[in-house]
């Protein structure tokens, strides 16, 4: 379908030259943020009545310049699901993508969507990310469920498209993009398309999900109109990020567990100055991590090649030695890598696997070995390097929460990083980007990296509201960065600091950056939980309990609580605690009680950041 362009609405000839000049010398990626730049422009002038020449009012023009005749059309709008900002900074480029080609599209947060318009829609393209163990992202939590409850509306005008992200390493593969898909069919809406299900290395199938709906939507002629695109974080665009990381040298890389530790914590810094990254408490850093050099070899070895051989690829010939080591994931098994290896290698038994009924069979099998122990299994010693990696998942970048702020350290970021090990069938094996961190990359040496941002996780825009912090281990290093933030901002609202760990004296991190805190006032409260000093074992979650009176009335007091740490169990278990406080001291149900927690979420004063 041929583009609808903006009408040139009050340009002269110099204007209009202007803005084609600067469209001409414009990146995809800051053509999108021009446009949500500009688009928030109109929608303040909208609602403050300006108009534009010759009395075209934008307040009666519709967004951004929109013919006002376009308030008729109907509007696609791209809800996103989110807990890492994949799926959000998906939905933002496709909206930019539809705008582009004459759409009204709109991305919006299911966490901040009004349920209410449910009923009212016509279009909506859904890009949700599965979490934990099947589980929709947590400010997606309230969206699902209203959806699967019984105040749903039929939606029997409603057109709609799924794509959904996930991990095919995990049992419950994209199990929220399913559960949307079927629940929204269910309710009697109808499918544009099938739902796309898509691995960690995602971004051709989502392109080419974002594209097939394209063109199906030109070609019903069912949706037009021009541009209604949602304004965009209006911040200074870097020329770095996710597809083209930030080379960070490294400042500092030492252990913070004392001596005689069960574990070894390390405290990064980068040197970010040129970076152009502009992030906030809560975010993240993304990290481009390698391939450990030794189990390269090993791969190499098992495959009885030298590590020279060339790989045709979009950017010219490398080594194979070089993909290996830099762009394709070689620990982890992948349903993908297994499909291929069953057919190069002839074995049944693993296509019995992947076809099977059973995906907890599968899973069980991928987790219990890496791609050189399957080799080893059986498989043929001649295999051409091309074909091997075209099974293989693309090398992931790992996601490390901030440990400080941009306020405090302008040209820094830090990082609280706890090396990942684990044995395999006799084998000590450990995690890819934690090892490569702190185990072979030197000072002075540097690391693609990029901000991941994470609007879930905020301080309170209001300086003075009270807010409760629960962490365990490396889950409190977004605390150092609210504090840290909270310092620079002159900030002395009440702050409660809950943290666990296995020791006293060798694993309180930060201990007197805390203490320091405590004694200006910067931080009110401390409860510590050191598992491991006494013959009971005691936890944040049982600090909670023996704090529950006070607790209750800084929650009534209205405080925001963030819980950062462990999905499987350290976050769970200080969800049933907190609800036990409303429980004990607020005298409700246990029905009533987990109630308020998702009231508290809505809300956004009840944040987590579990992994």
């Amino acid at each position: 379908m041929p583009s609808k362009i903006l009408p040139e609405v009050g340009l002269n000839d110099t204007d209009r030259e202007a803005v084609r000049a600067l469209g001409r010398d414009l990146t995809g990626d800051q053509a999108l943020w021009v446009s949500g730049y500009f688009a928030g422009i109109a929608d303040v002038k909208r609602h403050l009545g300006e108009t534009g020449e010759g009395g075209a009012g934008l307040a009666g023009a519709g967004a951004a310049g929109t013919p006002a005749d376009a308030a008729k059309t109907s509007l696609v709008k791209i809800v996103y699901g989110t807990e890492t900002g994949n799926a959000a900074a998906l939905a933002h480029e496709f909206a930019g993508r539809f705008a582009e080609s004459g759409f009204v599209a709109e991305a919006v947060d299911m966490a901040a969507y009004k349920v209410r318009e449910l009923k009212n829609e016509e279009t909506l393209l859904f890009v949700v990310s599965t979490h934990g163990e099947g589980d929709p992202p947590e400010p997606a939590v309230p969206f699902f469920e209203f959806l699967s409850g019984t105040r749903a509306p039929k939606l029997e005008n409603l057109r709609y498209a799924v794509l959904s992200l996930g991990d095919s390493t995990y049992e419950f593969f994209c199990e929220a993009g399913k559960r949307l898909d079927a629940r929204l069919a269910e309710l009697g809406a109808t499918r544009i398309g099938d739902r796309r299900d898509c691995d960690v290395d995602y971004e051709d199938e989502a392109q080419a999900w974002a594209a097939g709906l394209l063109d199906q939507l030109a070609e019903s002629g069912a949706v037009t109109g021009t541009v209604k695109e949602t304004a965009l974080s209006v911040a200074a665009p870097s020329e770095h990020g996710k597809k083209n990381p930030f080379p960070a040298p490294i400042l500092e890389n030492i252990c913070i567990t004392g001596r005689g530790s069960s574990k070894k914590i390390h405290h990064i810094e980068f040197d970010m100055e040129g970076s152009g990254f502009s992030h906030l408490p809560g975010d993240a850093l993304g990290v481009v991590a390698h391939n450990d050099p030794v189990l390269v070899d090993e791969l190499l070895d098992v495959l009885g090649w030298s590590g020279a051989e060339e790989v045709k690829t979009s950017s010219g010939p490398a080594e194979i030695r070089t993909l290996l080591t830099t762009q394709f994931e070689i620990c982890a098994l992948t349903p993908r890598f297994l499909d291929m290896w069953a057919s190069v290698a002839a074995r049944d038994d693993l296509t019995s696997l992947i076809t099977g009924p059973d995906r907890k069979e599968l899973t069980d099998y991928m987790h219990q070995r890496h791609v050189s122990d399957v080799i080893r299994e059986g498989g043929p010693k001649d295999i051409d390097p091309a074909a091997f990696v075209a099974g293989l998942r693309g090398l992931q970048p790992r996601l490390y929460s901030l440990a400080s702020s941009q306020a405090f350290a302008p040209d820094e970021a830090h990082l609280c990083v706890s090396p990942v090990s684990y044995d395999l069938n006799g084998s000590a094996r450990h995690g890819v980007a934690s090892t490569d961190l702190i185990s072979r990359r030197q000072i002075g040496g540097t690391i693609g990296t990029y901000i991941q941002e994470n609007a879930h996780f905020r301080l309170p825009a209001d300086p003075a509201t009270p807010v409760i912090m629960i962490g365990a281990g490396t889950g409190v290093a977004p605390y150092r960065a609210f504090l840290q933030e909270r310092e620079a901002q002159g900030n002395t609202g009440p702050a409660w600091l809950f943290f666990g760990e296995r020791n006293f004296r060798t694993d309180f991190l930060y201990q007197a950056e805390w203490q320091a805190w405590l004694k200006e006032g910067l931080l009110s409260k401390i409860d510590l939980a050191f598992s491991r000093d006494q013959d009971r074992k005691i936890y944040v979650q049982n600090r909670i309990d023996e704090r529950a009176r006070d607790l209750y009335r800084w929650i009534d007091d209205g405080a925001h609580l963030y819980v950062c740490g462990d999905a499987t169990h350290m976050a769970n278990d200080v969800h049933a605690a907190l609800a036990r406080v409303f429980v004990d001291e607020g005298g409700l149900s246990d029905e009533a009680a987990g109630e308020a927690l998702r009231e508290l979420q809505a809300a956004g004063r009840y944040q987590r950041d579990v992994y």
